[in-house]
């Protein structure tokens, strides 16, 4: 069996080396979800109640006329879910790079995944 054990840590010691920087970003972005109790963005389907964890990639504020909003796409390693905070124009915390969980429904717009005025919690910046 010893030798099986060592084959398996061979291979993963060969698909670190040859896995590409974002591959292996989104490896570990997927196993800090999981170990924060979120489902895997890519497995959320419309209308769930689920909890996502992951990075913020980008937050945009949207000015409409009649509702402003907060955007910010989160990242998980497998997908990405789009958190709209309607009628806000800053969330403090809420920022390219910080790392959040989130929980609330999952609705489809524009064929993206897309959880509005979500529950969330920040982690501490590392």
């Amino acid at each position: 069996m010893s030798t099986d054990e060592d084959r398996g840590s061979l291979r993963r010691m060969l698909r670190r080396l040859t896995a590409s920087e974002a591959e292996i970003e989104a490896q570990e972005l997927l196993r800090e979800s999981a170990e924060h109790g979120g489902v895997p963005a890519g497995q959320c389907m419309r209308g769930q109640v689920v909890s996502v964890s992951g990075r913020l990639r980008t937050v945009v504020y949207t000015p409409r006329t009649n509702l402003p909003t907060l955007e910010a796409d989160l990242y998980d390693g497998s997908d990405v879910v789009t958190l709209v905070w309607l009628g806000r124009r800053h969330i403090a915390g809420i920022e390219p790079g910080r790392h959040l969980t989130a929980r609330g429904r999952v609705a489809v717009r524009d064929d993206r995944k897309v959880i509005y005025n979500p529950y969330y919690e920040l982690e501490p910046p590392k």
